[in-house]
């Protein structure tokens, strides 16, 4: 009986940790261009950027001395990232039919070139764009932003 009580919360236990293992960042988008070094920072590890790859929401885009990124996301947003520069994709929600868009990025350090998409035609005050010492509201534009780190 004792050991058919212990299978019995060992299979709830499970069952109750299940939710937490499924949860996975929704993907955002897709690397278009790479060029030196540059990489995604997912769930604490570095993984080196490849053309095609896939971008999820709470990635940070990294890239190195001599480094460049180009991203596409799902909504038409484009990003560029020049040598030594990071951003962190905060949140992402593109699904206009259910009325729920949404971007937050933050420009952590470097030079990076953001191209406004979809988001910001239909929901102009849904998108977020955060530096260490400012916030932008976006509606519908195209922007260059030099970081610097202290």
């Amino acid at each position: 009986m004792k050991a058919r009580q212990h299978w019995l919360v060992a299979i709830g236990l499970v069952l109750l940790a299940a939710p937490a293992f499924a949860q996975q960042s929704s993907p955002a988008g897709r690397i278009k261009v790479v060029s030196g070094s540059a990489f995604i920072v997912r769930s604490g590890g570095t993984i080196p950027a490849e053309v095609g790859q896939t971008v999820f929401e709470s990635d940070s885009l990294r890239t190195g001395d001599d480094g460049r990124l180009g991203i596409t996301l799902d909504d038409d947003t484009r990003l560029s990232l020049g040598p030594s520069s990071e951003v962190r994709l905060n949140s992402f929600r593109y699904a206009p039919a259910q009325g729920s868009v949404g971007l937050a990025m933050s420009f952590l350090r470097g030079i990076a070139v953001y191209v406004s998409g979809q988001i910001a035609k239909l929901a102009p005050d849904s998108v977020r764009l955060e530096t260490p010492s400012a916030i932008v509201g976006v509606r519908g534009t195209s922007l260059a932003l030099h970081v610097v780190s202290e």
